[in-house]
């Protein structure tokens, strides 16, 4: 999950790679709904064996109410801190 910030505007998306789509998301390569509302900060993530069950999980969240994903980002990362750099990304800058 991505945000704009704490307490923020709420990404739920999935990828086969992480790194590369937190930094399209950065640097707002696609333009669209995270561009519009700099979602740029990574704040909670989870990993699937497989392609199919990370789609399943994306869409299970995706319908979850908003209390509901803040509490399972905050349950990990109470001050929503960018998680980018935990992965090996470079801090947000600003």
């Amino acid at each position: 999950m991505m945000a704009s910030g704490y307490l923020g505007t709420l990404y739920v998306g999935v990828t086969s790679n992480l790194l590369g789509r937190i930094i399209q998301h950065r640097e707002g390569t696609f333009g669209g709904f995270t561009d519009r509302h700099e979602v740029k900060r990574l704040v909670w993530y989870d990993t699937a064996d497989t392609m199919a069950a990370a789609i399943m999980s994306e869409k299970r969240l995706k319908r979850w109410r908003r209390d509901w994903k803040i509490e399972l980002i905050e349950r990990d990362n109470p001050l929503w801190h960018d998680l980018g750099p935990a992965i090996g990304l470079p801090p947000l800058r600003g």
